[in-house]
């Protein structure tokens, strides 16, 4: 640990050295978690970062979020360097920016591991404006990392259907000797995890007549045992960021996608079950309100006000 903590202070002075985030101090075990970020910026920065707060024995490796193109090509060989070997790793987590099967090659002690490759977005169907523009060595990488990671994560259902069916299309551009059935070789490793948002507490933006409203509201849907704390469905659900990696370490192997379908129409049901709470509880606070005008009048503070709502013109 305290050769990594050198290695990593004698590089982090360089002028346009890599901006390599902290290792995790005041650990008490080793390092677990290697994550690698070619392009530290943008999503790719909220989801390493909101994954290395939430996360023990973790490690980040990052390079600037410029020149997109270059990190895409170079950035296996840096990292190649720069990466101290240790024997703690257990998961090894980058997006697909980085070239993972130049990086596994030029470091057999990180093929060991596990590995996870995050899709913010693929290079087989990024928006170009002619597709003669389109190179292809970029998503060609991607499918080939595909092939060498363990489990593929996409931020969307889209975002991975678009890649998987579009496979064999794009290798229809090398003109001859085309490898085949890539889809059915890299399906099997793919699921969707919805890009994790880690949502501020915006209380304080509220009205106070809202706030005791919303208590009421959820006095009477959850039980007088409920946290003073609001958290979302999906957040109850999925639980935090830290599952991300902690469930792939304890069940090695693909989830299937349908498990994901079944998430998000499971909490679907579960908003809408609150939704329709929430118009009773309104109904009644207006049916009282009509059975008793001059507590409305009263101007009581305890009493609901409407929302209005006022859209701007296009």
């Amino acid at each position: 640990m305290a050769s990594v903590r050198r290695r990593l202070g004698r590089s982090g002075g360089q002028e346009g050295e890599t901006r390599r985030r902290r290792v995790c101090e005041g650990l008490k075990g080793p390092m677990s978690v290697l994550i690698i970020e070619a392009f530290y910026g943008g999503s790719h920065k909220q989801l390493v970062d909101l994954l290395q707060e939430d996360l023990e024995n973790c490690v980040l490796y990052t390079l600037p979020a410029k020149k997109w193109h270059w990190r895409a090509r170079t950035s296996a060989l840096y990292f190649f360097q720069n990466i101290p070997m240790s024997e703690h790793y257990r998961i090894l987590f980058a997006s697909s920016v980085l070239n993972l099967t130049e990086l596994v090659a030029l470091r057999p002690d990180l093929g060991k591991l596990k590995k996870i490759l995050y899709f913010h977005e693929n290079q087989l169907v990024y928006p170009v404006k002619k597709c003669q523009e389109r190179d292809f060595q970029y998503g060609y990488n991607q499918i080939l990392s595909c092939l060498v990671a363990d489990v593929v994560v996409f931020n969307s259902v889209f975002n991975m259907e678009s890649f998987l069916t579009n496979i064999g299309k794009f290798m229809k551009l090398i003109p001859d000797h085309r490898p085949e059935d890539l889809e059915s070789i890299i399906r099997p490793k793919c699921q969707v995890i919805y890009f994790p948002i880690k949502f501020p507490d915006v209380s304080r933006f509220m009205p106070k007549h809202k706030m005791r409203h919303l208590q009421k509201t959820l006095s009477l849907t959850k039980n007088s045992s409920a946290a003073s704390t609001v958290a979302l469905p999906f957040q109850r659900e999925q639980g935090g960021p830290e599952n991300l990696l902690t469930d792939f370490d304890a069940k090695p192997g693909p989830c299937d996608a349908a498990q994901q379908e079944n998430l998000g129409s499971s909490l679907m049901q579960e908003s809408s079950l609150k939704t329709c709470n929430w118009s009773n509880n309104s109904s009644s606070h207006r049916g009282e309100s009509e059975q008793n005008p001059c507590d409305s009048l009263s101007g009581g503070d305890d009493q609901p006000r409407p929302l209005h709502i006022v859209w701007p013109h296009r």
